[in-house]
């Protein structure tokens, strides 16, 4: 097994699409019927403009030519805090191991890539949603539960 993990470019945005796409449906438990057209397209839509204008960065992983696994990171700005001064945000998602590829240090080694894409860029809140496959991982890299945070559902 030799692994690249490479940097997407906008030439990548259809993998990303499909990995994403299939990422939502494993997280969401949705059948392989359920429709995804209109996810799909947002989703890429999403990229082409995120990936050209720096608000988003993700690396694709390959084992040869055979892909192995995918994660990004988005930024974005709020109003500083006390906890965080800057406002500057980064929200880890779309972390995907082809299950071939599972349990080989893939997804940690990708976390590490987008953490310190973030850390680089002065970001030290840093957050993401997890399944219960990837808890352990994100908790033995250091990440803890937040409590205070609500959402309001669509």
């Amino acid at each position: 097994m030799e692994l690249t993990y490479k940097r997407a470019s906008i030439g990548d945005v259809e993998l990303l699409t499909k990995t994403r796409v299939e990422v939502l449906r494993s997280a969401n438990q949705l059948p392989a019927d359920a429709d995804m057209s209109e996810v799909e397209e947002e989703t890429r839509r999403y990229y082409q403009k995120a990936l050209c204008d720096g608000t988003h960065i993700a690396y694709l992983v390959f084992d040869g030519a055979h892909f192995a696994g995918a994660g990004g990171v988005s930024f974005f700005q709020v109003a500083p805090t006390y906890h965080n001064p800057s406002g500057k945000k980064a929200y880890i998602m779309n972390m995907y191991t082809a299950p071939a590829y599972r349990r080989k240090g893939i997804a940690a080694q990708t976390l590490d890539l987008l953490v310190r894409d973030s850390r680089e860029r002065g970001i030290t809140a840093i957050s993401l949603e997890a399944t219960d496959m990837g808890r352990p991982l994100y908790e033995k890299y250091g990440f803890v539960k937040m409590e205070h945070e609500m959402e309001l559902p669509g």
